[in-house]
């Protein structure tokens, strides 16, 4: 079985947000079934470090695509996976990709933007054609590849290369659609009369990438089973949810995983004193050491260490730390924030970490320092307003730091309350600040009053297992059905 991923970013080699871990992490767990052959396209963003990944060009790979009214030349790079025999195909163009020094970059032409996506999206078809690999499966990933479904469907339809190739579609996040005029049909070489309809991608009127995706896939994956029944409410289906009802039978919900040989506090060399279940206390505490001393935080074992780290954005609940500040600067708790996004949401973590005896921020990400609060928190707070899986409460659990989170998709999947004795984390279901600051109160009372609970809860969640061998083997499960 051929299985093709497409994808946007991949991590090691560019990475925003869970998009990549996935990409990155599910096909070498996949590579283990001895079926699979698995290649992974993906841009050449010019933030990638091809020396630092061994990524060379691929002979003789030069090609011209016309699309858009006019040529336009590619190359294509290559280099192995780490850790795996899979290829990781990487397109170059530097008009769409090679010019930027991100993988999103910031104040793009929206229409500039979904001409890069259509240019990626019909190179990969091209290359794979190129290089022979002939996908049973193509899986593609979020609103950036979500053409290639309707490109298979509709252009390649007669295609004898693509025409049997099963399409699986996963949705990362609903929120994020891909929707603009209907003139940038003309620009991808698509016909209107063939897909700008109800059953395709139009949506009142303008295109949008993930219905088409959507009504044209065989099979459409969610990352957690909890959101895959949410998107089909109006509440969480973003404006997509008579579609997606229309097609709940292709609807699969799947819990992410992480991969536990990247997030393992026993060997992680972020951390200055590395630990296990059984070390745990003792490697905590010099982590926590660590963590204080770098925000300029007092260190006290008798104190909650609460740690947030996020993209800094409406879906991830900041509008709750804002209503609830003034409680959170009386807690019995210090408070430590890494992320970055919308400006008023880091004018506020900025203004409280310097105005605050127990409140601090840095704006931006750093892995190393993301592991190391991992490492060093004793609670971590996801006040999400929708979380389609989550991937920082997996990896704050491996490391023994107890999830303070909305129940919303993933999180309620994989945060169990109650009862404290199986408890891997706290859990508050309204989504307001009240509840939030609640869910904290209760939550530090056990850290500071029932310290044998909060210990058995921090085993539990360490010994909890979220790595992708199981969800891998769902996946796969789910590639054979479509091929029968």
């Amino acid at each position: 079985m051929k299985i093709l991923f497409a994808a946007a970013e991949v991590a090691p080699f560019s990475k925003v947000g869970g998009l990549a871990d996935v990409v990155g992490s599910l096909p070498k767990y996949l590579e283990k079934d001895k079926d699979a052959e698995i290649a992974i396209f993906t841009p050449l963003h010019g933030c990638i470090d091809k020396n630092k990944f061994g990524i060379k060009e691929y002979p003789d790979s030069e090609m011209w695509i016309t699309f858009g009214w006019q040529g336009h030349k590619f190359k294509l790079n290559y280099c192995k996976l780490p850790g795996t025999k899979i290829n990781v195909f990487f397109i170059e163009n530097d008009w769409y990709f090679g010019c930027f020094k991100e993988v999103y970059p910031k104040y793009l032409d929206p229409r500039y933007e979904h001409e890069r996506y259509i240019a990626f999206s019909l190179a990969v078809l091209e290359y794979a054609k190129a290089l022979n690999f002939k996908a049973d499966i193509v899986h593609t990933h979020d609103w950036h590849t979500a053409m290639i479904p309707m490109f298979i469907k509709a252009n390649y339809k007669y295609d004898d290369f693509w025409n049997k190739a099963k399409n699986v579609f996963q949705i990362h996040n609903l929120a994020y659609q891909g929707i603009w005029h209907q003139d940038v049909l003309d620009f991808a070489n698509m016909r209107k009369d063939i897909v700008f309809n109800q059953w395709g991608l139009e949506h009142y009127g303008m295109v949008n990438w993930v219905k088409g995706a959507i009504n044209y896939s065989d099979a459409i994956l969610v990352v957690s089973p909890k959101y895959s029944q949410e998107i089909l409410t109006g509440e969480y289906g973003e404006g997509m949810d008579y579609t997606l009802r229309m097609n709940q039978g292709k609807i699969h919900g799947i819990l992410n995983g992480i991969d536990y040989t990247v997030f393992d506090p026993k060997n992680d060399k972020n951390l200055v004193e590395n630990y296990d279940v059984r070390s745990m206390k003792k490697g905590k505490s010099a982590n926590k050491k660590a963590v204080c001393e770098h925000f300029g935080l007092k260190y006290n074992p008798d104190r909650p260490l609460v740690a947030l780290i996020s993209r800094l954005v409406d879906q991830k609940g900041i509008d709750l730390i804002r209503a609830e500040q003034y409680e959170l600067m009386n807690m019995d708790a210090d408070f430590v924030f890494l992320g970055s996004g919308a400006k008023p949401y880091e004018d506020l973590l900025i203004w409280l970490s310097n105005n605050t005896s127990n409140i601090r921020a840095e704006i931006g990400y750093n892995a190393e320092l993301a592991n190391q609060i991992y490492a060093g928190s004793d609670l971590f707070l996801m006040p999400s307003r929708f979380e389609p899986c989550g991937l920082s409460q997996l990896i704050a659990m491996r490391y023994g730091s107890l999830p303070v989170v909305r129940a919303t998709g993933g999180l309620d999947d994989t945060v169990t309350g109650e009862p404290i004795d199986v408890a891997n984390g706290f859990k508050f279901w309204r989504y307001n600040g009240w509840d939030m600051k609640e869910c904290l109160y209760y939550a530090i009372n056990v850290y500071k009053n029932k310290p044998k609970e909060f210990e058995q809860m921090r085993k539990n969640a360490m010994k909890a297992d979220f790595s992708w061998k199981v969800s891998a083997g769902k996946y796969m499960d789910l590639y054979k059905n479509l091929l029968k």
